[in-house]
């Protein structure tokens, strides 16, 4: 009931589907009398009443014919009053009509049974005449005609009424703090309880019981819910200190509900056993089911709250590691120009310096954002590589072959997120003394992200500062990869003792 709550699913294929179950299996129960009554005798409630006079009695013709014609009409009347007539006057389309309609289905319904009456009960052609005994027939079927137009009417009614409860219970809620959605669904479950024992035409000693104690355990539960367990809880007491005031409180209530008992049923004994009984009910089923589900529910809510807590952990850890990248890209930009400044070539110098530029705008503007257009973070890329290059392009012992995909529309990305595949590649493959060679790819396709990076390793001599430090930029990115692209990426290492390569995919949606 809870999942129909926070899923609406489409009622009336659920009323069509259950309504033709129903049918379906009367039908087929029918069925099997008819086949069992060739061999046993098949009791009916009106067959000894043909062999008290004497008459031959058969099962196919005095019951399973007219039973069948009245479960079909039941059956196409439930559909044509609930699908077709009370929506209509609902909407207020063609009420004239749909009145007409009505009208005409209550002169069926009576028709029809009186008809399937005088076949279920053809007992009474041997003691009276065909006038006398029509005359009674369809006096009695009027009634229960007006009977079945009642319950057809009912079921409509508490359909709508359950399905405003239902998908008003946050509204309601709010409004009526007592009114939990427990008690709501408990309130819906309650009126087809009792519609289905009229349905049944029960015994009217269960259909007061049922009618007593399920509205005094909802209105106990919302109570128990609202005020009673959260003060008992607060004052550090314990489920015995509850219960108590759940007795005081049922002993209260069975005062008017005894009196509306006793006006219902008219018998004392029949109103004491119901009170007993809810009495029963309440202490010992109501109050343990409110008890338990309400320190289930603030179990549900701490742990909403500790989830809720870790989140934020990790929304702080990402704001870390991207705070970490900036003097991790300093540092390396810094070296670049270092190198570039020895070499005394100006041009070069001036253009290292207006690619850095253009970074640092990048780094103050976009890092900033939870995502980018991928374009700006290729634009960025490309700016970083040119300035590696400022420092190796005079190095013919050094290949780095780029393939960046230049037009990417729409795509978005977190920011900073491929560049320290890039620095590292640079950091460990790069040596101007050693043949060294690097190779970037970059491509999409549909909203993938397909990014590999391949470059040589150099043995670091025995006095650089750098050797043994692995850094914190690849640390960090696989650490914002499993924050920002969990169960959306792959990223794949491989190691030897002279290439080094990663290759990652990423979907952007």
């Amino acid at each position: 009931m809870i999942t129909l709550i926070q899923k609406p699913v489409d009622i009336k294929k659920i009323e069509l589907w259950g309504a033709g179950l129903i049918y379906g299996f009367v039908l087929l129960l029918l069925i099997a009398r008819v086949a069992d009554s060739n061999v046993n005798v098949v009791w009916t409630q009106y067959r000894y009443l043909f062999e008290e006079n004497h008459l031959h009695y058969s099962y196919s013709k005095y019951f399973f014919f007219p039973m069948v014609a009245r479960y079909t009409l039941y059956f196409f009347s439930f559909l044509l009053w609930n699908f077709v007539i009370i929506p209509s006057l609902i909407e207020k389309r063609k009420t004239t009509l749909m009145i007409i309609l009505a009208v005409a289905l209550f002169g069926a319904i009576w028709l029809f049974c009186g008809i399937t009456d005088t076949w279920l009960k053809g007992y009474l052609f041997y003691h009276h005449t065909p006038e006398y005994v029509y005359n009674l027939v369809f006096k009695t079927n009027l009634i229960y005609a007006i009977w079945v137009t009642m319950m057809l009417t009912l079921y409509s009614l508490i359909k709508h009424v359950a399905n405003y409860l239902l998908n008003n219970t946050d509204r309601i809620q709010s409004e009526y703090k007592m009114l939990t959605r427990d008690s709501i669904v408990a309130l819906v479950l309650w009126m087809l309880l009792i519609f289905s024992l009229l349905l049944i035409d029960a015994n009217i000693d269960i259909i007061g019981l049922v009618f007593v104690f399920v509205p005094v355990a909802i209105g106990l539960h919302g109570l128990s819910t609202y005020s009673l367990i959260p003060v008992t809880l607060a004052k550090g007491k314990r489920f015995m200190h509850y219960w108590a005031k759940v007795l005081m409180i049922v002993a209260a209530v069975s005062i008017p509900a005894g009196f509306i008992l006793a006006v219902a049923l008219r018998r004392h004994e029949a109103v004491f056993i119901t009170l007993g009984f809810n009495a029963i009910f309440q202490l010992l089923v109501t109050t343990t089911f409110s008890w338990i589900t309400y320190k289930r529910r603030m179990a549900g809510t701490a742990e909403i709250l500790n989830l809720k807590t870790a989140l934020g952990t990790s929304a702080a850890n990402l704001d870390f590691l991207r705070s970490q990248i900036n003097p991790h890209f300093l540092f390396n930009a810094l070296n670049t120009l270092y190198g570039t400044a020895i070499q005394e070539n100006a041009d070069r110098t001036g253009e290292g310096i207006q690619r850095l530029g253009d970074m640092m705008r990048f780094m103050l503007q976009e890092n900033m954002h939870e995502k980018i257009l991928l374009n700006r973070e290729v634009d960025y890329l490309n700016n970083y590589i040119a300035l590696q290059k400022l420092r190796t392009q005079t190095s013919p012992d050094i290949d780095i072959d780029v393939q960046i995909e230049d037009y990417i529309l729409g795509l978005q990305i977190a920011p900073m997120l491929l560049i320290p595949f890039i620095e590292n590649a640079f950091k460990h493959g790069i040596s101007l003394r050693e043949p060294s060679h690097i190779k970037i790819t970059l491509q999409t396709k549909e909203n993938t992200l397909y990014f590999d990076v391949h470059n040589s390793i150099h043995t670091r001599p025995d006095n650089d500062p750098e050797k043994g430090k692995s850094g914190i930029g690849l640390v960090n990115v696989k650490q914002r990869l499993k924050l920002l692209y969990h169960n959306k990426h792959e990223l794949i290492i491989r190691e030897n003792a002279s290439e080094f390569f990663i290759h990652l995919t990423i979907n952007l949606t």
